[in-house]
Parts: structure tokens; sequence; C-alpha cells
């Protein structure tokens, strides 16, 4: 993202003395700057090609909801490839030497994928709140129409919140400032259009999202608990065990007795996958047993207690998932504010405070830190989700037999 200000970028010195600058200030600092850049840039597009190239190989990832990563990590490698490098070459020469038509075009590029890049982690955050608050209404909208009508609205979005002040700079003549590649906000107006629209309001938006969405995922976290608990009660008052009897209700030679059939509640708890279980139970209780068999009795308990364990199983399983969903989400949210905010709140002070400026290094740094939200993001895909582990490691796996 590229919203510099009057004081950013100006490298205007005569040609002698620029000879000399660039005879004193180029060797190592500048030669390890422009090497650590261009890493950050390779590493930028490696890791979103294999985000991209994962989802379109992996058939378990073709998922509307992954459709929106897989836009965020076209959108990031845009920036790692159309951004980026004409970055490090302006910081290297210390002025543009490619051309305003190249600028425009460079600035064009630059401000609409980052903003769109934002924007992006917006929708997911829209798309992960409705996927938890409105769960079984929304799977059924959640088809990948939608989600492309969503990155369709995203990129439109982007682009309209990039377009003024790109015509302003053209109208404006800050393109006659030939050494130079930047957008000079000369009212306040810009300064907070562009700034609300690329970060302030998706910032806003995301954080009340991920709130609403830890609230809700605590409260079915709640209520899955009452529920084991419900059920642990059920099972544990005789309900998957069968019942004693009294004593003097009967003795030995009067054969076994009907066991108590199971509790309608605990049929309705039990997941597809328990149903053979649920029916072992039953084919277990009814049949014959002696009453005073405390052998046979302390049988059934451990079998009970084994099922028990296998009923669990499933919620508990997708308790630990919706945590870990929840931790990457707030990652990446994260990763946003720390990479972003810098930079934002650089552009509202200094442009519209007079006095107020910046040097050019720490310029191009809070611009470096806002880019290298392009690379966490895969990054953080890749460490914290399983799928995307797994198709990753089978990418690399046939990527070492070739």
């Amino acid at each position: 993202m590229d919203f510099p200000n009057c004081t950013e970028g100006v490298f205007s010195t005569s040609s002698g003395d620029y000879d000399s600058l660039e005879t004193t200030k180029r060797p190592p600092s500048k030669i390890l700057l422009t090497l650590t850049l261009s890493v950050v840039a390779i590493l930028t597009t490696f890791f979103n090609c294999l985000v991209i190239t994962a989802i379109a190989v992996t058939r378990k990832l073709h998922h509307p909801a992954n459709y929106l990563i897989c836009s965020l990590a076209v959108t990031d490698l845009l920036v790692a490839v159309l951004v980026m490098p004409f970055s490090i070459i302006y910081i290297q020469k210390e002025s543009w030497v490619m051309g305003q038509v190249v600028c425009t075009i460079w600035l064009s590029v630059d401000i609409t994928c980052c903003t769109c890049s934002i924007l992006h982690l917006a929708a997911i955050a829209i798309d992960r709140y409705r996927a938890i608050t409105d769960a079984v209404e929304y799977s059924r909208k959640r088809t990948g129409a939608r989600a492309g009508a969503m990155v369709a609205v995203v990129w439109l979005l982007s682009i309209l919140i990039s377009l003024p002040p790109l015509l302003w700079r053209h109208y404006s003549g800050d393109a006659d400032h030939k050494d130079q590649c930047i957008i000079i906000h000369h009212h306040m107006a810009f300064t907070l259009y562009s700034t609300l629209g690329a970060f302030y309001i998706p910032l806003l938006l995301i954080l009340i999202l991920y709130y609403k969405i830890y609230r809700a995922a605590q409260t079915l976290y709640m209520r899955r608990e009452a529920s084991r608990a419900s059920r642990h009660s059920c099972m544990t008052n005789g309900s998957m065990i069968p019942s004693s009897y009294p004593a003097g209700d009967g003795d030995a030679d009067e054969g076994p007795r009907s066991p108590e059939p199971v509790s309608p509640p605990e049929k309705s708890f039990s997941e597809p996958s328990t149903e053979e279980p649920l029916r072992e139970r039953v084919r277990v209780s009814v049949k014959p047993f002696q009453c005073k068999s405390r052998r046979y009795e302390s049988r059934s308990e451990s079998r009970s207690e084994s099922r028990r364990s296998q009923l669990y199983q499933g919620p508990r399983i997708s308790g630990s998932r919706e945590r870990k969903a929840a931790s990457t989400l707030g990652l990446i949210i994260g990763a946003f504010v720390i990479c972003w905010l810098p930079f934002f709140v650089k552009e509202v002070i200094v442009n519209t405070c007079s006095a107020c400026s910046t040097s050019v290094e720490m310029a191009d740094f809070l611009t470096w830190l806002g880019y290298l939200n392009s690379l966490i993001n895969p990054l953080i895909y890749t460490i914290f989700n399983e799928d995307f582990k797994k198709a990753f490691q089978s990418l690399v796996r046939c990527n070492q037999y070739l």
C-alpha cells in the first residue's frame, strides 16, 4: 500500500550531490536491504502459489469457504509479483526511473491489491461469523456462486476506494514530479476517504465480528458441556446399564427380568457414527443374566464405560477443531493489525498535521511492514490448518519425486 504524502519519497538533490551520495551510501547496507526485501518477495510468491495450487488440486479443499482463501492468496501473489519488485528498485535507486506511465500502473496495482487483501480478511470474518451463528441455514446458502459474489464485491470496493486518489494525482499535477512516484494528499478529505475505506472500517468490522465469533463459540461450547453432563447423568442413572433389582423383588428361581429401555433423550443426542454402538448396547442389555452375578455386572459396567468414551469422542474432537479455527482467525487478525496499523496511523498523522513528518527510511519500513502481511497469511494456513498442511505435504512429496 502506498499513500505517500509530500514529505515521503522526496529524494531531490543536485546531480553532483546525488553522485557523491550514491558512492557513499550504496554499498553494504543497500545491498543487504535489497537482498532481504528480495527474499521476502520470493517467499511471498512461493507460499501463496502453494496455497493456490493446494486448493486447485486437492478435492477436499474444494469448499466455498476456501474460495475466499484462494482469492486472498491470489491478491497477495499480485502484491508479491507486481508491487514488491518495483518498490525494491525504487528504494535501491532512491528515485523513480521507470517513467510516469509505469508509476501510475504501479500505484494503481499497489493501492488496489493491498486494499483488496485487507477487505478479503473482512469477508472471511463475515463468512465464518455466519457459519457459526447460523450454521444450518447458512450451510444451504454457502455455495460457490455466493463465494464468487463476495470476491467480486471485495474487488469492486477495492477499486472504488483506490480510484479517487489516483484520479486526483492525475489532475492535480502530482505526476509532474519526474523523480518521484507518490500521491500527495492536498486535502484531509482524501486522507480520511483512503484510510477509512482501506483500513479503519474493515478493522472495526473484523474486530466486532471476531468478538461475536468468540462469544458464539463460547456459548456453543457451554451448551455442549451441559449436554455431556446430561448424558453422563442419564448413563450413570441406569439408562445404559442393565437395571439392578431391589431386594425382595424376586429370587434366582424366577429368572431374568427385562432391562429398562434406553431413554429417548439419550437417543436424541447420538451421532450417526454411534448408532451401531447403541444397537449393540441394547443387544447386550437384553441377554439373560443372573441377578446375583457380580461378575457380569462388572463386565457390563466396563463395556458401558468404553462405549461412553466413544460417544464423547466425536464432540470432543469437534470442540478442539472449533477452538483451533478460532485461534487461527485470531492470529490472522493479530498479524493484520500489527502489519498495517502503524502505516495507517502514520498516514493520518502526517497528512493531518502540517508540522509532522517522517523520514524516508521510516516510510519505507512501515510500507514493507504492511507488505509483510501478504507473506504471513499463507504461513498461518500452513501451520495451523490440518487440511492445508496435508495438501502442502502431498505437493512437496510430488515435487521431490519429479
